[in-house]
């Protein structure tokens, strides 16, 4: 090896190192904020989709079990991620907010907040994660979409292309029946682990038909 290329491996050597330093270095600075931020994000949706809380409180939800109940209701591709009990001035519980992952959106995942009632009532639904087409999937996001999931108590949501008449039926989303589908099993999801939480009201059921 001359010294040329000693000279360079070392030069490159130095190079790599810096680098590495200063990935790390922004990284230790950066991963708070924006662990901060997602917690934020996700507050900011429980407290959308169960506005009368003034707060909300850790529960000891088994989320590991939670996988294998959701299984069994036909919802494999769907996973609880954490479950707060919302609360009033007085510490009365008025029901939970949970976030849903589902694994079947036209993008690969979507992830929802959702609020249920102690009677099992969908309060409201708001996205935490929502990577579909432009013009398609991401018209979820409107409120002509999302708020036919509000105060309903049905054991499942199904979705149907055309006008939706009955009280668990949702309109899809036009050239999105996938995007449809994957956000009403969320809540399906949703309405089914509920049973765990001690919810009255609820129904295990399976996926949505179209």
């Amino acid at each position: 090896m001359n010294k040329q290329m000693i000279k360079d491996s070392l030069i490159l050597f130095a190079i790599t190192l810096i680098a590495g330093l200063l990935l790390g270095g922004v990284y230790a600075i950066t991963k708070d904020p924006i662990a901060a931020a997602q917690e934020r994000k996700k507050q900011e949706a429980y407290q959308a989709v169960f506005s009368d809380a003034t707060g909300f409180e850790a529960v000891e939800a088994d989320i590991e079990n939670a996988s294998d109940v959701l299984a069994k209701a036909g919802y494999e591709k769907y996973a609880i991620g954490e479950v707060q009990l919302a609360v009033d001035d007085a510490g009365n519980a008025l029901g939970y907010v949970m976030t849903v992952t589902s694994m079947e959106a036209y993008s690969g995942e979507l992830t929802i907040a959702m609020g249920i009632r102690m009677d099992g009532t969908v309060n409201g639904i708001s996205f935490l994660t929502l990577n579909e087409t432009t013009g398609l999937g991401m018209e979820a996001k409107n409120p002509e979409f999302y708020e036919q999931y509000s105060d309903k108590q049905v054991g499942a949501f199904v979705v149907k292309k055309g006008s939706a008449s009955a009280e668990n039926e949702i309109d899809a989303l036009t050239g999105a029946t996938v995007t449809s589908n994957a956000v009403t099993n969320a809540v399906n999801a949703g309405i089914c682990y509920a049973q765990n939480l001690g919810l009255e009201g609820t129904e295990m059921g399976g996926g949505s038909d179209e």
